[in-house]
């Protein structure tokens, strides 16, 4: 069926972040100098006549490799933005049309791709439609149903209690030697509710490829989408007797900005952000977005494999060095277990169109890849919320990213069957999508790595995983209540193809 919502990760990913793009002036590159030495034959002249693109070039292992591959990137007309040796991973700008497969066949190279169809500069959160701010009717009607103990606004996070972060909070906040990145499209680390708990070390911009770490970089412009403060919210806001309550209020969270002023997340950045938060003792990365421009990377095209490689070469890098990855899984209501997916989306920055893909060949990064917590979305109700993707083998995990009150209603004196979070400048608003449900799997993470402080990154994925309240199939799944089958739950209550292990649990992160 077709979800209630816009297209994002934030009920795609994320909710609300335009998928508009812009057309730049190309970047100016010198072509390589044609000039002969006395007895050689001149070379041919790069053509410098094309879009000027972004490029990731993988190189494979070797002492001396990448350096030998980046001055062939140069002869091929292209600039090195930054050599990421440690997962060989090279990012490059180039005008030459001929690029990519002049430099596929430099000796060293493992794949290369470009990472859009757009020129430089040119959304793809998986939140859904334009989040919903309260108004200050609404914020006064609000004030004096807090209990003691609570924020503000928590009895309107039905979601806290769903996955009994609520009681919880009764025993332990999360750890503050704990950090969460949000890598987003940005965290205003200003708002009251994100400030106590926001780390400036492990925070960045890192949009072009390279990281920035002047301050403030990390924090979305007015124009830009609200989408990365709402996720930080949601995972660490603080428990401070202001607005919302977080699932993990004790622990850190810091913002790396991977989605451009256009709402673009190209490999080139979640690359950067994968790598940064990997350097900067990171516990827990938070990715409500896919890989634009393609919203599966189909393994059998030379560009698209390429930006597989190096997406997945950056996640592994961050989880050997102790991050958990958790990403959220999307909101087309696609069962990722199908032998055959349409796609009508994609290339997205430029003139999408109608592509048939096998969704075990061709994948949405990063939550199909090895080793990422793949999230999906539930409802007030615990159902699967109709927009979320599934699939047998897929699935890991569950949590709250919200629904239509048409479909699953929460209780009083909660009102929307939505997810509440900050908004920046001070303000909070509704959104949904599997881009909220992820950060709720995030901050039960930060609570269990908070709970056993040695334990490694796979320990902390087992923990996550055997603390799941196991869901068995919502069989037959008529969410709309039309009489038609709108999905297809595979798998028993231990592991399905809609729940995963089941729902994150925030109760037991604490106590066991």
């Amino acid at each position: 069926m077709t979800a209630p919502f816009a297209r994002s990760r934030s009920i795609r990913r994320s909710i609300a972040i335009p998928a508009g793009m812009a057309m730049a002036t190309a970047l100016a590159f010198l072509p390589n100098a044609t000039a002969s030495a006395a007895g050689q034959a001149p070379q041919t002249p790069v053509a410098t006549d094309g879009p000027s693109l972004s490029y990731v070039v993988n190189v494979r292992s070797g002492h001396g490799t990448s350096a030998a591959v980046q001055k062939e990137i140069t002869k091929a007309g292209g600039t090195v933005v930054i050599a990421y040796d440690k997962i060989g991973v090279i990012v490059a700008h180039s005008s030459n049309p001929d690029f990519a497969k002049t430099i596929r066949k430099a000796r060293g190279v493992d794949s290369a791709g470009a990472t859009r169809t757009a020129p430089l500069p040119a959304q793809s959160t998986t939140d859904l439609g334009a989040p919903k701010a309260l108004t200050a009717a609404q914020l006064a009607a609000t004030a004096g149903r807090a209990t003691a103990g609570q924020d503000p606004l928590e009895p309107l996070q039905w979601d806290l209690p769903a996955i009994k972060a609520d009681k919880a909070h009764e025993k332990s906040l999360g750890s503050s030697k704990v950090t969460v990145a949000v890598i987003d499209t940005g965290v205003d680390d200003t708002h009251p509710d994100i400030a106590p708990n926001f780390d400036r070390g492990a925070s960045a911009n890192c949009v072009s490829g390279k990281p920035d770490t002047t301050d403030g970089s990390w924090r979305p412009s007015a124009s830009e989408s609200p989408h990365g403060t709402h996720v930080a919210g949601e995972i660490a806001g603080a428990k401070n007797g202001v607005g919302i309550t977080g699932v993990a209020p004790g622990v850190k969270v810091s913002g790396i900005k991977v989605g451009n002023p256009d709402g673009f997340f190209y490999t080139e950045a979640v690359v950067c952000g994968f790598v940064f938060a990997a350097e900067h003792g990171v516990d827990v990365t938070n990715n409500s977005y896919y890989t634009d421009p393609w919203y599966f990377n189909c393994t059998d095209d030379p560009d698209q494999k390429a930006l597989v490689k190096a997406v997945a070469r950056a996640s592994q890098y961050a989880e050997k060095k102790g991050a958990v990855n958790v990403a959220a899984a999307g909101n087309e209501n696609y069962d990722f277990a199908s032998d055959e997916i349409t796609d009508p989306s994609s290339p997205n920055d430029t003139t999408p169109g109608d592509r048939v893909v096998d969704p075990s060949k061709c994948f949405d990064i990063p939550t199909q890849l090895p080793g990422v917590v793949t999230t999906a979305a539930t409802g007030a109700k615990g159902l699967k919320s109709s927009f979320s993707n599934y699939g047998q083998g897929i699935i890991d995990i569950a949590a709250p990213g919200g629904d239509s009150t048409a479909y699953q209603t929460p209780a009083p004196p909660a009102t929307s069957g939505l997810i509440l979070g900050p908004l920046p400048g001070g303000k909070w608003g509704y959104m949904a999508g599997t881009s909220m449900a992820s950060p709720h799997v995030a901050g039960v993470a930060a609570l269990i790595k908070s709970t056993h402080p040695h334990a490694s990154a796979a320990a902390v994925k087992a923990l996550l995983y055997a603390q799941a309240d196991a869901t068995p199939c919502t069989d037959p799944y008529d969410i709309d209540g039309d009489g038609k089958v709108d999905a297809v739950c595979e798998g028993g209550k231990n592991r399905n193809g809609f729940y995963g292990h089941g729902i994150a649990d925030a109760l037991d992160a604490v106590t066991k």
